[in-house]
């Protein structure tokens, strides 16, 4: 035990320089280490103020409660939407037109079948049948593409391609 304290006696001046270089060094790590973290705690700080001063998690909360009022819209829209869609079929989609000459002595295409439809294929089918002496103009019902009265050659054409149009 002597032996070593006489050994650093003898070293005592290399020993305290040696720690004096230790300890100036392990002063620039530890000032190095605290502007890292200054750096990365200003960073943390940014990131968390957010916009307008909000912090992330006001922000966060902010975008789901603006997401949950957007599915409700939706959900109200869906809604409207296939209302209107069913109610959409009960209008006019489809419609088809036809002339012809009914007589012989008539010399030109005056007469006409119409068919008009809904999404259904129900509607009506007017025919207007021109003579030199009279004219005449009807209308049948349709239901689901069918007339229950007795359709002529050109009601029968004109109503199959009425239903037979894409909507």
């Amino acid at each position: 035990m002597q032996d070593i304290l006489k050994l650093m006696g003898e070293f005592q001046l290399y020993i305290i320089g040696a720690m004096f270089i230790i300890i100036i060094i392990m002063f620039i790590m530890i000032i190095t280490s605290f502007k890292a973290l200054n750096k990365v705690e200003r960073r943390y700080k940014k990131f968390m103020r957010g916009v307008d001063n909000k912090n992330l998690e006001q922000l966060v909360t902010g975008y789901l409660d603006n997401i949950d009022e957007v599915k409700k819209e939706t959900n109200i829209m869906k809604k409207e939407f296939n209302q209107l869609k069913l109610e959409s079929k009960k209008c006019i989609q489809k419609f088809s037109i036809i002339r012809y000459r009914a007589f012989e002595d008539v010399g030109s295409d005056l007469s006409f079948s119409v068919a008009i439809l809904d999404g259904n294929n129900d509607g009506i089918l007017l025919t207007g049948i021109y003579g030199r002496s009279e004219s005449t103009t009807y209308a049948k019902p349709i239901d689901k593409g069918m007339s229950r009265y007795e359709l002529s050659e050109e009601e029968n054409q004109v109503l199959q391609e009425c239903i037979n149009k894409k909507m």
